[in-house]
Formats: structure tokens, C-alpha cells, sequence
């Protein structure tokens, strides 16, 4: 009698596990035939990856799609590991310093939203119990990144953009770590704000991506540098405020020893 229940638990876990399987399968099957089919083109273009930015460039300049094209592209950026840096370049080119920013924003954005969601699909929360003692240590030190991710979620993200940490692999491991949206989208439109900002500017100074920094506008590199270094200070401040409460804590829950 008791038998039948328990049948019916196991069949039904084995067929949610089935089916999650199965959608991870598919969207990895999608990311690698995207990444497939960017490096076939490269390859056979001959194209580099400044050289495929000018080549965008050169086609959606005078567009009046040229707008929708660059964030479509930029929202397709992460599928294919094309740099974010780069494509934020590209848009101080097309679009100048101030519609830039703005639209560079915008596309950002929904390019880690993107990341974000595959990261969910792809990935679960790391933790459970070790098999092997000799990934103890490992898994301790996942478990705790992952737990201060969770917990200090805008927090972290804020320290992680200010760092110029990879784009990509904050928005996948955000995604993965089950780290509540609302907090990431929001760290990282402010965390990446500086970021965004001297490279756009750095872009507007240019005239071509594929030819170097020759002709670059020394006001705009030095109000990058300017920015890109305030970021690094931001970072190294918060990074530092975070740090206290998780002290304050430990001490305050350490037994006396009088």
C-alpha cells in the first residue's frame, strides 16, 4: 500500500529533472550554434573583431534603422561573446557622446537581462553536500561567494561592475546563482555607468574602430581615464563599506573568552 505513493513521487521527480535537462540541453544547443556560426563568418570574412565593428559601422551610419539595428545587435552580443567594450565604442561612433550614452544604456541593459536569463536556464545554486574531501575547499569557497552574492546581492554587483569585472560572466553567474533581478539590473545600470560612459566618449573621439587610437580627441581619453580610474576608487570604498557589517557581525557573534 505504501508502496504506490512513493512510486509516483519518484516517477515525478525524474520527470521534472527530465524535462530541465532537456531545456538546458536546448539552450546550450542555441548558444553553441550561435558561437558556431559567429566564428564561421569571422573566419571566412577574414574580419577581426574591430573589423566586423567597422563593418557594422559602415552599413547602419546613415540608417534611419540604424538605432534598432545597434541595440539588436547589442542584445545578440553575449550569445556570441562579442566584447561589450567594443560594441560601447561603436556607439560613441555612431551616435556621439550624449545619444550614445543614452542608447549604449538602453542596449546594456537588455544585453545583461539576456545573459541573466540564460544564466537562470543553464544554472542552479551551488551547495549540498561534498563527495570528495578534497573539494571541500573548493566547494566552501562557491558556497561562500555565492551566499555573499545572495545576501549583499546590489552590493556585490555594484563592486563587481565598478571593478570591471567581465561583463558577461557577472550577468551569467548573477543568472546561475539564482541572485533576484531586481537588485542585479539595478547595480548594474549603476555600476556600469562609468564604464559606459568613458568608452562612449572614447568612441566619439573616433573616427574608425579598425585603425587604433590614432586621431583620438586627448580631452575625451583623458576624461576616460578620469572616469575609469574613479570607478576603480568607488569600487575599492564600497568594496570596503561591504566588508564592515560582515566583520561587525563575526565579532558580535564570537563567544567571550572571559
Amino acid at each position: 500500500m505504501n508502496a504506490m505513493p512513493h512510486a509516483e513521487t519518484h516517477a515525478d521527480g525524474s520527470v521534472a529533472r527530465w524535462q530541465v535537462w532537456t531545456r538546458r540541453g536546448m539552450v546550450m544547443a542555441i548558444w553553441v550554434a550561435a558561437i558556431m556560426a559567429w566564428w564561421q563568418y569571422q573566419t571566412s570574412s577574414g574580419l577581426s573583431t574591430t573589423g566586423a565593428a567597422q563593418a557594422f559601422i559602415d552599413t547602419v551610419e546613415f540608417a534611419w534603422w540604424g538605432v534598432v539595428a545597434y541595440v539588436a545587435v547589442y542584445l545578440a552580443r553575449p550569445l556570441v561573446l562579442f566584447p561589450a567594450s567594443v560594441l560601447t565604442i561603436v556607439g560613441g561612433v555612431l551616435f556621439g557622446p550624449v545619444a550614445g550614452v543614452v542608447i549604449v544604456i538602453v542596449a546594456s541593459n537588455g544585453s545583461a537581462t539576456l545573459a541573466y536569463l540564460v544564466g537562470r536556464l543553464l544554472g542552479h545554486a551551488p551547495g549540498g553536500q561534498v563527495g570528495e574531501r578534497g573539494d571541500q575547499a573548493a566547494s566552501s569557497l562557491v558556497s561562500r561567494w555565492s551566499n555573499t552574492m545572495r545576501d549583499n546581492s546590489f552590493e556585490t554587483v555594484l563592486v563587481m561592475r565598478f571593478l570591471f569585472l567581465p561583463y558577461d560572466l557577472v550577468n551569467y553567474a548573477a543568472g546561475a546563482l539564482r541572485i533576484r533581478y531586481v537588485p542585479f539590473i539595478m547595480a548594474t545600470a549603476i555600476g556600469s555607468l562609468p564604464g559606459t560612459i568613458s568608452f562612449v566618449l572614447l568612441g566619439a573621439s573616433l573616427e574608425r574602430v579598425d585603425q587604433g587610437l590614432g586621431g583620438i580627441d586627448p580631452i575625451a581619453l583623458v576624461l576616460s581615464v578620469v572616469i575609469f580610474v574613479s570607478s576603480l576608487v568607488i569600487a575599492r570604498a564600497a568594496k570596503r563599506r561591504q566588508a564592515m557589517p560582515s566583520a561587525t557581525h563575526r565579532l558580535s557573534t564570537e563567544p567571550s573568552t572571559t
